[in-house]
């Protein structure tokens, strides 16, 4: 092979190689993706890696936006004040879209449709059948600054509600009594409720909202929202959406 032939050859190579090394020495700039890693099979961490529907989901992305993707961790409740300061460029990590945070960003167009659910003791789970009682009786455990959070405030405000900051805390709580339930996505619950099966807990077959999720830029950076949309709605007419969805939440229509 010529020396003219190998640099084609090598041109054509090297993007793929590139992407593939965490974009070291790509001329693109980074994606930072901001990602809480509290929200398993969102997006969470497995032998130190962050994986998740989140994860995946943002690889796809990147190789549509032809940018390398950098996932940055923030907590939670500083995922907005780290989007609007510049230290990250998208928001990947199973935000919700509400009212209150359409007034600080921008969201993309939904990709996910969930909503709040309810893990118990399966001895408790017959307490359910009829659905869901406007007053629970008990200690009702949520995920701080979450929807399902802000749903038990605003709905079972005469309930006792404890906040903890990670759903295997809570699981672990409301195995040992500590709680008598235990309110976040419908991915979550379910998620929990496999891991923690032979621990006696149970999803509830109960719906307390509805919610879309989306994920979120800067209002500044409306060239990347018209990006990001047009990649999504070409994951999403490609399946890759809705396979990245079923491998990591099966029970998920």
């Amino acid at each position: 092979m010529n020396w003219k032939k190998c640099l084609s050859l090598l041109g054509c190579l090297l993007p793929s190689l590139v992407f593939a090394q965490g974009g070291a020495g790509a001329s693109a700039q980074p994606l930072r993706v901001g990602v809480s890693a509290m929200f398993p099979p969102m997006i969470y961490k497995e032998g130190g890696r962050l994986v998740g529907v989140e994860a995946d989901l943002a690889v796809a992305l990147g190789e549509k936006l032809g940018r390398p993707v950098q996932l940055v961790e923030i907590n939670w409740e500083d995922q907005i004040p780290a989007l609007t300061d510049g230290r990250t460029d998208i928001i990947m990590s199973g935000m919700s879209i509400t009212p209150a945070r359409q007034l600080r960003v921008a969201f993309t167009k939904p990709y996910l449709a969930v909503g709040q659910t309810v893990l118990v003791r399966r001895e408790d789970a017959n307490k359910y059948l009829l659905g869901f009682p406007p007053s629970p009786q008990g200690t009702i455990g949520v995920l701080q600054a979450t929807t399902g959070d802000f749903l038990v405030q605003q709905e079972f405000s005469r309930s006792k509600r404890k906040a903890f900051k990670s759903p295997q805390e809570a699981a672990r709580a409301l195995a040992k009594k500590k709680i008598d339930l235990f309110v976040s996505d419908v991915p979550i619950i379910w998620w929990l409720a496999g891991m923690n099966e032979v621990e006696g807990l149970v999803a509830v077959k109960v719906l307390l909202s509805e919610e879309q999720l989306a994920w979120a830029v800067r209002k500044s950076d409306p060239e990347l929202l018209e990006a990001v949309n047009r990649a999504l709605e070409q994951l999403q007419k490609e399946g890759r959406t809705a396979a990245i969805v079923k491998r990591w939440i099966p029970l998920y229509r």
